[in-house]
């Protein structure tokens, strides 16, 4: 039997890691406008750094979940 708990779990972990990738696509074109030959800037690498660390927290959370699902149910982890 299905956990409307686990399955609403799982929906929130989706809307966090999607919520996080749309942040990072926010900054792309500013990214993607720096100066090869240039620096950048501080701020800017601690901009990346955190909204970074954000994505991969929230992409790990659902790659938990998803495993933890999957043990649940017997087929294992990868």
């Amino acid at each position: 039997m299905a956990d409307p708990n686990e399955i609403e779990a799982l929906k929130a972990s989706l809307r966090g890691a999607l919520g996080t990738a749309d942040t990072l696509a926010a900054i792309r074109q500013k990214v993607e406008a720096f100066d090869s030959r240039g620096d950048v800037a501080a701020d800017d690498l601690e901009e990346l750094a955190r909204l970074t660390l954000a994505n991969a927290v929230a992409a790990q959370a659902l790659r938990g979940l998803v495993e933890t699902m999957r043990t649940r149910r017997g087929a294992g982890t990868t």
